[in-house]
């Protein structure tokens, strides 16, 4: 017989149980009524649990040059994947998942660059851990459309594709360093350098979004309640480059890259009534499209400033004018200047000088106390006010990132003289062409920009658009046009030191300069032949400048025949010549004009001195060969003979004696060495800088002569180095 016990925990139980059930069936009933668990809405949940979402990218912006050809733009490429669960094929005719790893492998491989071992060995792997789908790393990534066609038309099971986009620049190292390059971080493509993060907010487009209803496969069910927000796509970038322009620099600074390996190239061309930037480039570059190891990511025309030598001359030359304080016919004493006493003296690159020379010649031989007399005369407080007007020490305000100033060293008296001349002071590539549009623009100086217009994304009508600004007129049309006029005759006249730079067809002003580049370890600056910054800042045509250039090429691997200004000159004759004829500009070179040669007269047994002055109203270059005190006993043409009014003409006297040949062209030194049948050496090209036997010297018949050449306006290396031994003078090699 049972205890009361046991039939009360009987009781007691099934009271326990009666209320558990009673609890749990309110819960169902609850649960039913609303919907809700714990204030989640099941209905809601299962939604969302059976809802597939993804963003959809937006694509972004392109960068165009002016005429419309693309830079930069998103290109479609293809991401690869492979389904490796059986399951997904349940119930299906054919099999959407590898069935045979061993065969996909081998029909893979040879598309995607991979071993065919390493593609099964990826996929068994992905099988045996059960995983729905694998992918193959970077080599199964951005993959090209026709890689991704090829690959389907071998209709694999179970591999599929998903679409993405990316950043491509079809013409790989072009203007790199302005159009930049941009990247995908945290799912977001952003600009890293150059345009591409100048004008990210306009570029970047806003994403959109797209969701579904599917099953536990992925597919979409009959009704999958598809919600699709539309992505709204970046904006067009319209440049001022110039796409055939820029090519035309790019080809030539390659070139000079490829055979001098000088350690940087900086090259920019402007429209100066703009100051739109046609082209710009560096050296060394990148590809943005295969970012590996960058040796330079600066932007060097608008972020590297450094001495420029003596293209700054032109602004000395342009506030002497300006201030009226400049006669390019008076006279000063050339070589070297103490302009105070216990100061170092400033030198000229000629160390010896030219005597006694106009201030108009010594701009074209790049006479550096010709620059700091002239500052003088303007006045240290004064000049240093010109400086600021043509933008030094400021930023121009170009439209890059990364613009940097350089710095007006002006602290010292003898730093106020050097910096008439490039030395000390520092300044930028882009500074010195905006400083040159007043020149080039009759005394207008125009603001730089590179960024025309931003076009909506979908409509293409202008959103934004750059125009052309004055910021400053330095000097008046006047001076502008009596320094374009000045700088024309650097480059057309012999004696020029950018006589190496004249065009064919059209007419070019500017200035050379070779600046010295400072030691870090020494201290000093640096010595040899190599060891400068040779440039060029030019304008053309002359009289009307439709491009202003500036080329700097630093350190170049010269041969023992070859000069500085060399790979200079290749790239600023090769981009000027042919953007002008690009550009349909009308050639304006004069033609040579045809002149009629004159009978030269006979004047042997003239005294010298009185042959010479009667010849010299008719001819422009004699020569005496001996003492002027003499008679002549020989002329050189003969007398009689048909003679041009520039050709030299020698008047030889009783004892000849070496004349100094400095400036002559081989033609008239061969001329001469046949007169007196002397052997001749030659060394390098242009004019003629060094001769073996020295001026006054007896000429030997039949003797021996070694004469250097050289374009006008390089220094002589050997004194530059000379000069640096000795820390007590001011050196500068800037021409």
């Amino acid at each position: 017989m049972k205890s009361k016990n046991t039939h009360r925990m009987a009781k007691v139980w099934m009271l326990f149980f009666s209320l558990l059930f009673m609890l749990l069936l309110g819960r169902f009933l609850y649960i039913q009524t609303t919907g809700e668990v714990q204030g989640i809405d099941l209905d809601e949940w299962a939604d969302k649990k059976r809802t597939s979402a993804y963003q959809l990218d937006a694509t972004r912006g392109r960068i165009l040059d002016q005429n419309g050809m693309t830079l930069a733009y998103d290109r479609p490429t293809y991401r690869l994947y492979a389904i490796v669960d059986e399951s997904y094929s349940t119930n299906l005719e054919e099999p959407k998942h590898v069935t045979d790893p061993e065969e996909t492998a081998d029909m893979l491989a040879p598309l995607l660059d991979m071993e065919a071992g390493e593609i099964e060995s990826k996929i068994e792997s992905g099988m045996e851990d059960g995983r729905f789908q694998v992918e193959f790393g970077a080599a199964g990534r951005d993959l090209s459309q026709q890689t991704m066609k090829d690959i389907k038309e071998k209709n694999i099971p179970g591999i599929n594709f998903i679409e993405e986009s990316k950043r491509y620049y079809p013409n790989g190292t072009f203007a790199s360093h302005v159009i930049g390059f941009s990247r995908t971080e945290d799912g977001e493509n952003k600009g890293i350098t150059g345009v591409e993060k100048q004008m990210q907010k306009y570029l970047d487009g806003k994403p959109g979004r797209i969701s579904y209803q599917r099953d536990k496969y992925g597919v979409k069910l009959l009704d999958p309640k598809e919600v699709i927000q539309q992505p709204e796509d970046g904006d067009d970038v319209v440049l001022t480059i110039d796409q055939k322009i820029q090519t035309f620099l790019e080809d030539a600074m390659s070139q000079v890259e490829e055979q001098y390996n000088p350690k940087r190239i900086m090259a920019a061309v402007m429209d100066p009534d703009t100051g739109q930037i046609l082209a710009l480039g560096n050296r060394p570059s990148y590809n943005p499209n295969q970012i590996g190891e960058v040796e330079n990511w600066y932007n060097d025309i608008v972020s590297y400033s450094f001495e420029p030598g003596s293209t700054m001359k032109i602004f000395t030359w342009a506030a002497a004018m300006e201030e009226g304080v400049y006669n390019g016919n008076e006279k000063f004493s050339s070589g070297s200047y103490q302009f105070d006493e216990g100061s170092r003296p400033i030198r000229d690159h000629r160390r010896e000088g030219w005597g006694d020379i106009t201030y108009d010649k010594g701009m074209r031989v790049s006479s550096n106390v010709a620059a700091a007399k002239l500052s003088e005369k303007v006045g240290s407080d004064k000049f240093l006010d010109y400086l600021h007007d043509f933008g030094f020490e400021n930023k121009t305000g170009i439209d890059l990132p990364g613009e940097e100033t350089g710095k007006i060293l002006y602290k010292w008296p003898v730093e106020k003289l050097t910096t008439a001349y490039g030395q000390g002071t520092t300044t930028t590539p882009i500074q010195l062409l905006t400083a040159a549009s007043a020149v080039a623009n009759d005394g207008n100086m125009m603001r730089p920009y590179v960024l025309s217009q931003v076009l909506d994304g979908e409509t293409k009508e202008v959103v934004s658009e750059n125009e052309p600004e004055k910021i400053g007129d330095p000097i008046s049309p006047e001076t502008a046009e009596k320094m374009r006029d000045l700088l024309g005759t650097v480059v057309s006249e012999d004696d020029g030191t950018a006589s190496v730079y004249q065009l064919n067809d059209y007419t070019l002003a500017g200035k050379t300069g070779t600046a010295q580049i400072p030691d870090s370890e020494t201290g000093k600056y640096m010595t040899g032949k190599n060891n400068y910054m040779f440039s060029f800042l030019g304008m053309a045509p002359q009289d009307d400048p439709e491009l202003l250039i500036y080329v700097a090429v630093q350190q170049p691997e010269l041969e023992v025949t070859e000069y500085g200004p060399e790979p200079v000159s290749h790239i600023v004759k090769t981009v000027t010549e042919n953007s002008l004829h690009y550009l349909d500009i009308r050639p304006d070179q004069e033609t040579t004009e045809t002149v009629d040669p004159i009978e030269l007269p006979d004047v042997i047994d003239d005294k010298v001195k009185k042959a010479k002055e009667k010849l010299g109203d008719t001819f422009n270059r004699v020569t005496v060969i001996g003492n002027e005190n003499d008679k002549v006993e020989q002329i050189y043409p003969e007398p009689g003979a048909p003679v041009l009014p520039n050709q030299r003409i020698f008047l030889i006297a009783d004892e000849p004696t070496m004349p100094d040949i400095t400036g002559w062209s081989a033609r008239d030194v061969f001329h001469f060495a046949d007169m007196f049948g002397l052997k001749v050496e030659t060394m390098g090209s242009g004019f003629a800088y060094k001769q073996s036997v020295p001026e006054g010297a007896k000429i030997q018949n039949g003797g021996y002569l070694v004469v250097e050449f050289q374009p006008p306006g390089l220094e002589n290396e050997e004194e530059t180095e000379e000069e640096d031994k000795n820390p007590d003078e001011e050196t500068d090699s800037s021409s």
